[in-house]
């Protein structure tokens, strides 16, 4: 790797954990496992990886950002044990660039979209056909997450073209970097609505859901998840079955996800 690949990694990498439980232990402690986690999982792996260390005596490194982030993270070289991405897009790259262990891919999690605004808001919205966002934003910005690479504005875009209030907003959306960065525009009253994941609006009580997408205006929300191709950490595979198992279920029901079961399906 070149100094300045090294470089450049270095500092996007270090933008990758963020978000996460600290990261700089991770290089430290090379034992712990590290996982790289969508951002909208945050709420909710958290108390998984606390729950596993209660009883494992085991911690886990969790660094959470954008799948597409995390996914080119891996690609640099990142050290990286598990990938759980938000969409089935970015675990199909790594799956093309080798990155991951295809014996260990299975669908994890499924999610719904939603319209959120702070939690005093007036807002009232009926998603349908045609319907007239842009009138509901009043001069303001619609937050989302990027929605050329990110999972949930991905999502979000697709949704709007098929009920066809793309056109109305495409020139009023605050674009982020994730979707708890898009959350946080309208729980901070910088935007007075935004796309985000029916979890993250369970995160935060700072906004509340004023509309939800019928499930049939955008593609599934697929959460997979995989072991990297590099890892030989045995607390990595303990831990990716360990959010597998039913032990983990009630903290994803808490927030909001559907548990997959083994072939995919909702369970």
């Amino acid at each position: 790797m070149s100094i300045n690949r090294r470089r450049s990694f270095g500092l996007l990498f270090g933008a990758v954990v963020a978000l996460g439980a600290g990261a700089g232990p991770a290089l430290a402690q090379a034992k712990e496992p590290l996982v790289f986690a969508a951002a909208s999982m945050k709420t909710a792996l958290d108390e998984v990886a606390a729950q596993w260390q209660r009883e494992s005596g085991k911690k886990v490194v969790i660094s959470y950002a954008a799948s597409n982030t995390l996914i080119k993270q891996i690609e640099q070289g990142a050290p990286a044990d598990i990938f759980i991405s938000a969409d089935l897009d970015w675990m199909d790259y790594g799956e093309q660039k080798n990155l991951i262990n295809v014996e260990t891919r299975a669908n994890l999690l499924s999610n719904r979209i939603v319209i959120v605004a702070p939690k005093d808001a007036t807002a009232k919205l009926n998603i349908a056909p045609g319907f007239d966002l842009a009138s509901a934003l009043k001069g303001g910005r619609l937050a989302m997450a990027n929605v050329n690479s990110v999972p949930a504005g991905k999502y979000g875009k697709a949704a709007l073209e098929k009920l066809g209030a793309w056109d109305g907003v495409k020139d009023k959306i605050a674009q982020a970097e994730n979707v708890r960065a898009a959350l946080a525009l309208v729980s901070l009253r910088e935007s007075p609505l935004g796309i985000v994941y029916q979890t993250d609006a369970a995160s935060d009580p700072s906004v509340k859901i004023v509309a939800t997408f019928p499930e049939d205006s955008h593609p599934p929300i697929v959460y997979p998840i995989a072991l990297t191709k590099t890892s030989t950490n045995p607390d990595a595979r303990a831990f990716l079955s360990y959010i597998r198992s039913a032990a983990a279920r009630p903290a994803f029901e808490r927030q909001g996800f559907t548990v997959l079961g083994p072939a995919g399906q909702r369970s």
